[in-house]
């Protein structure tokens, strides 16, 4: 049966959702070492790192990608031997480090350059996030340790490698955190961000249908912080019940 959510977008019931997940977990039950991966992921100001947060504080280990790629960002890294040497020195800055502004106006309105750091940054990322899993994966407790891998560009990375190919991590669950769009400029602009920026940004993105299309939870975020307590609490619950 399919349902239609207040996102305009079909989607699988719960049920038979919940069906198929826990199909796939107990196939990967002995592999996986009771450890459920979830991916979580949503566009600029939806509030995805706040949600993340939020299930650690439940529990999960949360593995945040922006963080890992300011990790591989550093000085004497192979990532940012890399950038320099496609982008050039003016992306160091006087003290060694990167000078990330330098190459967002690369990037930011040049498809083409955006593609490369991609395709110098993502290989990286994912190699490492998979690396700190399978790490985790080792550390078998007596109750099912949940992973959180907070994912920005997961489907704008899936909509490029279609069909998937296996380059693509494979997660127990796809939780998607949506807001309004109002809402978003809203919280944007509390960053400084001026309007025209953040539609731009927003456009560069992939859109909350092109989101909703992979996932399996989904959290309305454009309310009170206290409404999200509550949509949180839901997840947590959707993620406990897939380990039965």
């Amino acid at each position: 049966m399919l349902v239609r959510g207040i996102w305009g977008i079909e989607r699988l019931s719960c049920q038979r959702l919940q069906f198929l997940r826990r199909f796939k977990l107990i196939t990967n039950r002995v592999e996986r070492r009771e450890v459920l991966d979830i991916a979580i992921t949503g566009g600029i100001g939806s509030g995805k790192s706040t949600v993340a947060e939020m299930l650690a504080a439940k529990g999960a280990v949360h593995l945040n990608a922006d963080a890992i790629v300011h990790d591989l960002q550093q000085p004497g890294g192979a990532v940012f031997e890399a950038m320099v040497e496609h982008f050039g020195n003016h992306i160091v800055s006087e003290d060694g480090t990167l000078n990330r502004q330098a190459v967002a106006d690369i990037v930011f309105n040049d498809t083409e350059q955006l593609e490369a750091l991609n395709k110098i940054v993502h290989p990286g990322v994912r190699q490492e996030m998979q690396r700190r899993r399978d790490e985790l994966r080792q550390q078998r407790t007596d109750v099912p340790l949940v992973v959180i891998s907070e994912i920005p560009l997961l489907v704008e990375g899936r909509l490029k490698e279609a069909p998937p190919t296996t380059h693509q991590p494979q997660f127990d669950g796809i939780v998607v955190v949506v807001a309004y769009l109002e809402v978003v400029l809203a919280r944007l602009a509390e960053r400084g961000v001026s309007e025209a920026d953040a539609r731009a940004r927003i456009a560069k993105q992939a859109s909350n249908e092109e989101r909703l299309a992979v996932a399996d939870f989904v959290i309305d975020n454009s309310g009170p912080r206290s409404s999200l307590a509550g949509e949180v609490d839901r997840c947590w619950s959707w993620i406990m019940g897939l380990a039965v």
